[in-house]
């Protein structure tokens, strides 16, 4: 049984573990040398938002968690969920990938792998799953909105998509879409988002967003801003005031049970 919706609030979930994490600072989690060398460096956001949604979902089931994860790169968001305090009962965790990094991926924890081009006409996921995770892999394709909806077919009743990616507010999200395609490269940004597209894209596949936010207000790249918890609690807090605003956002969007 899924108990009822709660309310969230990120301003209340745990940072401080991110001081002082050895895993993401011996490992490729796309930072330079200067943002590892900080103790709250904004480019985790990405991961943190993740982790925390995850953390949210399994406290919401009795039974470990089945995960697909869609976009996988060298599973650097299963690494950072281990490397964190709060301990989540995995069942599964599937990688979905179109270039399947197979051996590093299973020293990282991956359980399955489904190797697959999302914007084939036959993707599906192959099996159903409690939660996917959905992180900056949606601007890299031309029709996001019928990837989330197949994608969304194999969630269990009850279950989760939970995701995130650029965003912009909605009046420039369509010039700037415009802009990105002409200029694109292989496996680039295709697609622009804004907290309006978030929910059109949730209610086109029977989703609701329970919970959108934006992640800060700017990026300070391994700057001496990044020392600062409470510069890294404004930036959350800013993010949840403002979700559109030029950045990037986070959601999680119900399968209704």
């Amino acid at each position: 049984m899924i108990p009822a919706l709660k309310t969230y609030s990120s301003s209340d979930w745990d940072i401080d573990f991110l001081a002082d994490n050895q895993v993401v600072r011996s490992k490729d989690f796309g930072m330079t040398k200067e943002a590892k060398s900080v103790r709250y460096p904004i480019r985790l956001l990405r991961y943190w938002f993740g982790y925390q949604l995850l953390r949210e979902e399994s406290e919401r089931v009795t039974r470990p968690i089945d995960v697909a994860e869609i976009g996988v790169h060298v599973g650097q968001m299963l690494e950072f969920v281990k490397s964190a305090p709060a301990r989540i009962e995995i069942g599964c965790w599937t990688a979905v990938d179109a270039v399947m990094r197979r051996e590093r991926l299973t020293q990282a924890g991956y359980t399955d792998f489904q190797e697959a081009n999302l914007e084939d006409p036959s993707f599906a996921l192959q099996r159903e799953f409690d939660t996917a995770i959905l992180l900056h892999v949606l601007e890299h394709l031309f029709e996001p909105e019928a990837v989330l909806k197949k994608i969304a077919a194999s969630i269990r009743p009850g279950g989760s998509l939970i995701g995130g990616f650029p965003v912009v507010p909605g009046p420039l999200a369509g010039i700037r879409e415009s802009q990105v395609r002409k200029t694109a490269k292989p496996m680039g940004h295709v697609s622009v988002f804004s907290p309006a597209r978030v929910r059109r894209m949730a209610a086109q596949a029977g989703l609701q967003v329970e919970f959108m936010s934006g992640a800060f207000l700017m990026r300070s790249k391994g700057s001496a801003l990044e020392n600062s918890s409470a510069w890294m609690r404004f930036n959350i807090a800013w993010g949840q005031m403002f979700p559109g605003w030029p950045g990037e956002i986070y959601w999680l969007m119900r399968k209704p049970a």
